[in-house]
C-alpha cells in the first residue's frame, strides 16, 4: 500500500500556501507508526476526482471536503494530532 501524505491543502490563495508551507510533514513510515492511536485523526482531503483516480485509502481515515474546511475543522479536538492527506 502506497501512502502519500500531504499535510497542506491547496486552496488557491498565496496566503493559504504561505501558512501551509509552515505545517510539518511526515513520512509514510511515521504515519504507519501513528495509525490506530486514539490521539491521531487521519483526514482524507483529496478532491473527488483524486479519490476516483486512486483505489487506495488509508484505513480509518475520515473523508472531509477540502473546499469547506471551516465547516469541519472545529469538530476535531485541538488535543488530537491531525494528519491531512
Amino acid at each position: 500500500m502506497v501512502l502519500m501524505v500531504l499535510v497542506f491543502m491547496v486552496l488557491g490563495t498565496w496566503v493559504v500556501m504561505a501558512v501551509a508551507s509552515e505545517i510539518p510533514r511526515i513520512s509514510k513510515e511515521e504515519l504507519k507508526s501513528m495509525l490506530g492511536k486514539p490521539e491521531v485523526v487521519v483526514v482524507d482531503v483529496r478532491t473527488l476526482w483524486d479519490r476516483k483516480m486512486s483505489l487506495k485509502q488509508i484505513k480509518g481515515a475520515v473523508r472531509e471536503d477540502p473546499g469547506d474546511v471551516k465547516s469541519w475543522a472545529k469538530k476535531y479536538s485541538k488535543e488530537k494530532t491531525i494528519v491531512l492527506y
